[in-house]
């Protein structure tokens, strides 16, 4: 992307299309397929080069034009699940833009529900959530409460990443409706071992990842001044009842950690930089990374093949092992280990 300077999601692509033939783009999860496949009608514009129909280039005709005579064959089942208040905002967005036939929402009580309902409660004072909501019901009140939407279903019993694709499963088969695409919108944190779940669990369906935001770490002295959480929250929302809060939390709230004084140091020298609405305290964000890596590496502690068995194989970059050791290295008490009350049954 010229304007952030990130890595460019294609590059060097170029084919054409015969008039009356049809062309099957062909790959793994995560190579692009539906990427240019969204580029046709201009849901995303190329960085550069040219895309034509009819030898018309399709950034001289107006969007709404264009979309009207491009068919889209919407993916079977958009998955949401597990994540920040912000990552509602994006299971509004795909809803409007009707990218899926159906639209659920997975999620019990797990380990990161407490802290889901204390930022809901407190960024949307509006918001009715109970004591005992679980994550499905936070996420439903939420966009109907800001969008007037409401999902096709409810997932509420799983309590973990693996159970949200195997209760999700269970869920269509009895509503026998169709799996054979999925959208998996999950915390960025989890996206990669939600995919591998679903991988093993769904091996015919074809899998589309979104992860329901990104988000950079920096320093504070690193930090200039910004406001607001991102604007993704508030496109196109309907009420003005949540509000930015700082992400940022004591670090003695993180429950079962002790770490060192120079690790507390450290942490309160971290910050986010444009937050989006909900984001994760520091403390908890940190573990959840720590705590990721571990489980996705394909070993015999790990939860691929060669480990526990409850994901499909994952290949995990030699680059993110290290970085995750330095990681732990400076933080060794917050490892998140995994919580039984929360296991799959």
């Amino acid at each position: 992307n010229k304007e952030t300077g990130e890595n460019a999601v294609l590059t060097h692509l170029s084919f054409t299309v015969k008039e009356g033939t049809t062309v099957a783009l062909v790959g793994p999860s995560g190579g692009g397929k539906t990427t240019v496949c969204h580029l046709i009608p201009r849901f995303y514009e190329p960085d550069s080069g040219t895309i034509s129909i009819g030898g018309i280039d399709i950034s001289r005709v107006t969007r709404r034009t264009l979309r009207r005579s491009v068919a889209i064959v919407a993916q079977d089942v958009f998955l949401f699940g597990g994540s920040i208040l912000a990552g509602g905002d994006v299971l509004a967005a795909a809803m409007r833009a009707g990218v899926a036939r159906h639209y659920v929402i997975v999620g019990g009580v797990g380990h990161t529900t407490a802290a889901l309902r204390d930022m809901a409660g407190a960024a949307c004072p509006e918001l009715a959530v109970a004591d005992d909501s679980p994550e499905a019901d936070i996420f439903a009140a939420y966009i109907k409460q800001r969008y007037g939407l409401v999902p096709d279903a409810l997932e509420r019993a799983s309590t973990n990443c693996g159970n949200n694709v195997t209760y999700l499963l269970q869920l269509l088969r009895q509503r026998d409706i169709p799996s054979r695409s999925l959208i998996l919108a999950q915390d960025a944190t989890m996206q990669r071992r939600m995919e591998a779940v679903a991988r093993k669990e769904a091996p015919a369906s074809e899998l589309v990842n979104y992860a329901a935001y990104r988000v950079r770490v920096r320093t504070r002295r690193d930090a200039a001044p910004h406001g607001g959480h991102g604007a993704m929250a508030d496109a196109g929302a309907s009420s003005g009842a949540c509000r930015a809060l700082p992400p940022q939390m004591p670090v003695g709230s993180v429950e079962g950690s002790s770490p060192a004084s120079e690790s507390v140091s450290l942490l309160g020298e971290l910050d986010f930089e444009d937050a989006p609405l909900g984001m994760w305290d520091m403390p908890h964000y940190v573990r959840l990374l720590l705590g990721e890596i571990p489980r996705l590496v394909d070993d015999e502690q790990g939860y691929g093949p060669r480990g526990k068995g409850f994901l499909a194989h994952m290949d995990v970059p030699d680059e993110v092992v290290s970085a995750w050791a330095r990681l732990r290295d400076v933080f060794p008490n917050m490892v998140r280990a995994a919580n039984p009350e929360f296991s799959s049954h």
